[in-house]
């Protein structure tokens, strides 16, 4: 355990934005997760809104530092080649 002021805060702080990304990460896995599903049942409507959500989220994601934007760009991309593909 740290035993410096400044030290005890950066341990806090850590803390927080741990359990904020690990918060955001789960929201953008969530959503992905919900594109699949929409996909795998030929839902192309479903798909698109799911879509749409989720790129939303990946973009704030991104936008926060929470995913590196070529990551966040990848994601995205590979979304919606899936979502295009459904029939």
């Amino acid at each position: 355990m740290a035993n410096i002021k400044s030290a005890k805060k950066r341990i806090l702080v850590t803390e927080v934005r741990t359990a904020r990304n690990k918060s955001i990460r789960s929201e953008v896995k969530t959503s992905i997760k919900k594109v699949e599903a929409a996909v795998a049942a030929k839902d192309k409507e479903a798909a698109k809104a799911a879509l749409s959500h989720a790129i939303s989220k990946i973009e704030s994601a991104a936008s926060k530092g929470v995913y590196h934007k070529n990551n966040a760009a990848r994601k995205v991309s590979r979304l919606t080649k899936l979502v295009n593909g459904v029939a």
